[in-house]
């Protein structure tokens, strides 16, 4: 088994059927995705584990840290999509953390997956403290450093003028 880091490594289901729910029983077992290398194997997984059954449905009954796939509609009660394991490949591909894809997401609302991607890949601009803190490393990258040291900002002033366009979720600042 391929082992997928950050995306998956947090992400387990408890995976139940609703023929077993509606007879009474919560039978079931989490299963992490990471253990598993793409989803056909965890689909394999979850069929042995409810093998008693014919033609399961499978109900996944909780789910841990899945809040941006959630988000993404990759994961519900009812559905795991198969889209799941490219997405978090995807994810881990991009050399960002998936705590971006998530602050982006909270910043522009719900997406798919594409428009995601392509908004942390073109706007993610860094992690940073607070809004001060970014605004000044924003105008010190554009100002020449040869300005006369009579010259004040009011960084204060500047900064909530800048964060018109920009969005930031969890110290992490796009543009808008």
């Amino acid at each position: 088994m391929t082992n997928l880091q950050n995306c998956l490594d947090s992400c387990s289901i408890y995976v139940g059927t609703y023929q077993k729910y509606n007879n009474r029983s919560l039978y079931g077992k989490w299963l992490n995705l990471a253990d598993y290398s793409d989803y056909d194997e965890l689909i394999e997984a979850m069929k042995e584990l409810h093998k008693d059954e014919f033609a399961s449905e499978f109900m996944f009954q909780d789910y841990e840290y899945c809040d941006l796939f959630e988000k993404l509609g990759l994961i519900s009660e009812c559905h795991l999509s198969e889209d799941i394991y490219e997405i978090a490949k995807q994810i881990n591909d991009s050399g960002y953390d998936l705590e971006v894809f998530e602050a982006y997401v909270d910043c522009i609302g719900k997406m798919d997956f594409n428009n995601l991607y392509d908004g942390v890949i073109n706007y993610y601009m860094g992690k940073y403290s607070d809004d001060e803190t970014f605004a000044q490393y924003i105008l010190e990258e554009d100002i020449p450093e040869t300005l006369p040291n009579y010259i004040h900002i009011d960084w204060e002033s500047t900064t909530r003028n800048l964060m018109y366009d920009y969005y930031s979720s969890g110290g992490y600042y796009f543009k808008s």
